[in-house]
């Protein structure tokens, strides 16, 4: 299996944050438990996926990770004040990091607006994935995730229409990532590759 180039050439002078570094941007931002949880869960989906790409993994996978982990940095202070999680996060994790490829994932983990090339996408991608099959602390399939989002959010027609929108890219990432890894990603449940 051969990635093509990252989106762009990832340089490897980028600061990537450990773990404990994210745990930190986490307590400077006053991260509520439950999206503490949340954010754990999608980066350990988004690190299985990683080292199911092995060597020909296209960015580091601790980049992948510390996007993971990172994806929801703004959606507490946009809970209580309005605005943009994804947009807010990634603006705090650019400042924070000085790393696009990370902020990438960060800003684009609602949806992406490109094309859905695993290959040369596979960062923001696979944080968009891994975020739509947790819900809350646990791995579940993409239709229970965006049944408990059509409760949630889906209260009126534009909301349900962005809800739809952002299901069949689930889908389609879905697809992608089976047909680049021989994998039913529906049926994995990312811990000990259980089926779910």
């Amino acid at each position: 299996m051969t990635f093509k180039p990252f989106y762009y050439p990832y340089d490897i002078s980028w600061k990537v944050p450990s773990r404990k570094e994210c745990f930190n941007f986490w307590d400077e931002f006053s991260l509520p438990g439950h999206i503490r949880e949340h954010s754990s869960r999608v980066a350990d989906v988004a690190h299985e996926i990683c080292q199911m790409a092995g060597d020909d993994l296209p960015v580091p996978a601790e980049a992948v990770v510390a996007s993971a982990l990172l994806h929801d940095l703004g959606k507490f202070y946009c809970i209580e004040h309005g605005g943009f999680h994804s947009q807010l996060g990634a603006s705090l994790v650019m400042d924070l990091t000085g790393n696009p490829a990370i902020a990438q994932g960060v800003m684009h983990h609602v949806y992406w607006p490109g094309d859905i090339d695993i290959v040369r996408f596979f960062l923001p991608l696979v944080i968009i994935y891994s975020d739509k099959r947790v819900k809350h602390d646990r791995v579940v399939s993409l239709e229970t995730r965006f049944e408990d989002l059509f409760q949630r959010y889906g209260t009126n027609g534009p909301m349900n229409g962005l809800i739809h929108r952002s299901w069949n890219q689930a889908v389609a990432i879905q697809d992608k990532l089976n047909q680049k890894f021989g994998t039913d990603f529906n049926a994995c449940a990312f811990n000990c590759r259980r089926m779910v």
